[in-house]
């Protein structure tokens, strides 16, 4: 029998994504390489090469970009230190975080300012949880499990707040939620969840669809948070998974006995890569590619208020005939 591939959608590139990328090509096409990126714009290898290869410098301290160059901040967000110590430098800094990103920052402030202990549900050492806990490092606590909530200490049990990393495992986070209720019944919670649209979007879809498959392929980098808990989640569910950054990786003796595979991509992997393994697939197995729709997305999200007017000029250029570049 021909293989079957189960395509899911949504997949790929989210609004956050789709911003931090135009921001930067728009970048590249105003001011010319180099352009400094802090981190990674999103956590892709495809998608950091293909800009590296044009000139762009991805940094992890501010003084490896010259005083006055610019630099992009990236879709996870960076701490007041990071943006102060950007002026300090005079760098041209524009600000691609992704608005909801900056949404837990905000709410990380607000508590603060009130005297709340905040718990922050996320994953020590990722860019977005460095950047949230940089806002009020004197307020907040991270919690990576829901045995760490039993060990918790607090001086004022009536003011207390949990936010969450917007790209978890949207299981994993209400476990420890629940927990911290258990313990904290008087806890506050955000007025809207924090884990992102596109992330429990893509959750829902694996869910759904991978009781279907015998395997499933998820397209994304092995330090995406919201890539890996992709996998995680086929796995939770007794399917073989595997998370690859494209064809290149796919080892063939995954697909022995395999009839039908679910291919689905985190929300920073491009779907060139999709395609790619898709063409692979047809090729190798004679597979013939359904796609299945759970849920519409049309969420957009504005360019950082830096390029705006550099967008909107160029724009212009090109209903005028004028070139843009």
């Amino acid at each position: 029998m021909a293989m079957k591939v189960i395509l899911a959608s949504p997949r790929g590139f989210c609004a956050g994504v789709n911003m931090a990328i135009d921001s930067l090509e728009l970048a590249l096409a105003e001011f010319g390489a180099p352009i400094y990126v802090y981190h990674e714009i999103v956590h892709n290898q495809y998608v950091v090469n293909h800009f590296r290869d044009r000139g762009v410098k991805f940094v992890n301290e501010l003084d490896e970009a010259p005083e006055g160059a610019t630099l992009l901040f990236s879709a996870h967000g960076v701490s007041p230190e990071v943006r102060r110590g950007a002026r300090e430098r005079r760098l041209h800094a524009i600000d691609a975080t992704c608005p909801l990103v900056t949404k837990v920052h905000l709410e990380a402030i607000k508590y603060a300012k009130q005297g709340y202990t905040i718990f922050l549900i996320g994953h020590e050492g990722h860019d977005e949880v460095i950047g949230t806990m940089g806002e009020a490092p004197e307020a907040i606590v991270l919690v990576e499990t829901p045995d760490q909530v039993d060990s918790l200490e607090v001086a004022d049990e009536s003011k207390l707040a949990y936010l969450t990393q917007t790209t978890l495992s949207v299981d994993d986070a209400n476990r420890i939620i629940d927990r911290l209720r258990e313990r904290f019944p008087g806890i506050h919670s955000p007025p809207k969840a924090d884990i992102c649209y596109a992330t429990q979007n893509r959750q829902e879809a694996v869910a759904l669809l991978s009781t279907e498959a015998d395997l499933v392929l998820v397209l994304g980098s092995q330090n995406s948070s919201n890539s890996q808990r992709l996998a995680e989640l086929a796995r939770e569910r007794g399917i073989d998974a595997h998370l690859i950054d494209g064809p290149q990786e796919i080892d063939v003796s995954w697909f022995n006995g395999v009839q039908t595979v679910l291919v689905t991509a985190g929300a920073s992997a491009p779907e060139t890569v999709v395609e790619s393994c898709l063409d692979l697939l047809r090729d190798r197995f004679d597979a013939t590619v359904e796609p299945r729709v759970i849920r519409k997305e049309e969420v957009t999200f504005p360019l950082p208020r830096e390029l705006r007017s550099v967008a909107a000029a160029r724009s212009e250029s090109l209903v005028a005939g004028e070139p843009s570049a």
